[in-house]
């Protein structure tokens, strides 16, 4: 039988399709073919056993289909990446101590405000039920950090923790020590109020719940490098292919305090961007002419604008804990993906003078209130033992990203 060049195409186009369509039918076999953590399959790819779906079944082999992340109430999503952190400014107080360098930040979470009076109120309501009457009088905020010789400042040691009219302000008072015990026990309080709505036996070990993606990851105190990244937001300043144009000595574009007009920001022309202690015995202008730095102590944590993350006040308002051990060389010493210093790792002699930095000595960021403007840039640090506590140092927990985003 003789075929034609056009029979010959026929027959070969056939042939293609057939076997086209025997191997697609091949890796498509229900149970089989390409898995996700979303779409993970009815039956194991190496065994073709079936998964148990079911949350509470302990006796067959379970796999979860819900891949994203519980990120946990109150945090915004930072989106990691390389960036140059240190001093952009010129260093007045000579510590030299975070010059310029680049380094990758991972994705994690930051909370879109400091942690306020009625949040820590929440947490000492509930630690009452767990600890010992004398173990909840060390957790409390040292109210008397408002008090001075010489200044009239007592009363806001019994109002400003107490009355309801600063529950959103700012919780002051408090050491990084008692900063780490609030944040532990937000991740379990938060972790059992999941597992309680989702229907989870209360006998499943964390190991259990991480398998199921109900797990909570930790809250925590950001490394100093998370929080300078994320105080900088220069997600705002991009353009063209991984390029930007210009670095950032506060949270926001400019050189300026105030709001001028080529910035997109709430609030009007020559507003301050940040509640910070103006000049020498200013802290909030005149009466009847405060614009909208009125505030003479802490304010409102949802006051001012956010950065281009949406955190409110990573400059001015309150500074806050980091959880990295102060040296004045970390920023040389360090790792360049995901910098932190935990300990006295390279602590040599010719460095440090060991009896002033001890792994006590922890780093606080951001400017407050009562600091002048040199303070509110994310690049410079300063540090305080790790059990004090004063009115102008608070904090903010953050928490790691998990696995893949959005996929």
């Amino acid at each position: 039988m003789r075929f034609s060049n056009k029979s010959w195409g026929m027959w070969a186009a056939a042939l293609m399709i057939v076997g086209g369509a025997v191997l697609s039918s091949c890796n498509k076999t229900p149970g089989y073919g390409r898995r996700t953590a979303k779409n993970p399959g009815k039956k194991s790819a190496t065994t073709g056993a079936e998964f148990s779906f079911d949350e509470n079944d302990s006796t067959n082999f379970f796999v979860a289909k819900n891949a994203e992340q519980i990120p946990g109430p109150n945090l915004k999503f930072i989106q990691g990446g390389r960036a140059v952190l240190g001093s952009q400014e010129e260093d007045i107080m000579t510590f030299r101590d975070n010059l310029e360098r680049t380094v990758t930040i991972a994705n994690f979470y930051l909370d879109e405000t400091e942690i306020t009076n009625n949040d820590f109120r929440e947490f000492l309501f509930d630690m009452k039920k767990r600890v010992s009457a004398d173990s909840l009088a060390k957790l409390e905020p040292r109210e008397d950090v408002w008090g001075g010789a010489l200044s009239f400042n007592d009363m806001y040691q019994s109002y400003y923790f107490r009355f309801p009219g600063f529950n959103f302000y700012p919780v002051a008072g408090v050491s990084w020590q008692q900063a780490n015990v609030y944040s532990k026990w937000r991740t379990e309080y938060v972790q059992e109020l999941i597992r309680d709505e989702r229907g989870i036996d209360s006998s499943f070990t964390k190991s259990q719940l991480i398998e199921r993606g109900v797990a909570l990851a930790d809250y925590r105190l950001p490394s100093e490098a998370e929080w300078e990244y994320a105080a900088k937001a220069m997600i705002g300043t991009q353009y063209l292919d991984e390029n930007q144009e210009y670095g950032r000595i506060y949270p926001w574009d400019g050189r300026g305090v105030r709001n001028p007009y080529n910035v997109k920001r709430k609030g009007k022309q020559g507003d301050f961007l940040a509640n910070f202690k103006r000049g020498r015995g200013d802290y909030g202008g005149i009466s009847g002419n405060q614009r909208n730095d009125g505030e003479i102590l802490p304010t409102n944590v949802y006051d001012m604008a956010p950065n281009d993350f949406g955190l409110y006040h990573m400059a001015g308002n309150m500074n806050e804990w980091v959880y990295d051990v102060y040296r004045p060389l970390t920023y040389q010493d360090a790792d360049d993906l995901n910098p932190v210093r935990k300990d006295g790792y390279k602590d040599e002699a010719e460095n440090y003078d060991i009896s002033k930095f001890s792994d006590e000595i922890r780093v606080y960021k951001g400017g407050s209130w009562r600091d002048v403007t040199y303070w509110l840039a994310p690049g410079t640090r300063r540090f305080m033992h790790q059990d004090s506590a004063t009115n102008h140092i608070g904090f903010r927990c953050a928490m790691i990203s998990i696995g893949q985003v959005g996929k």
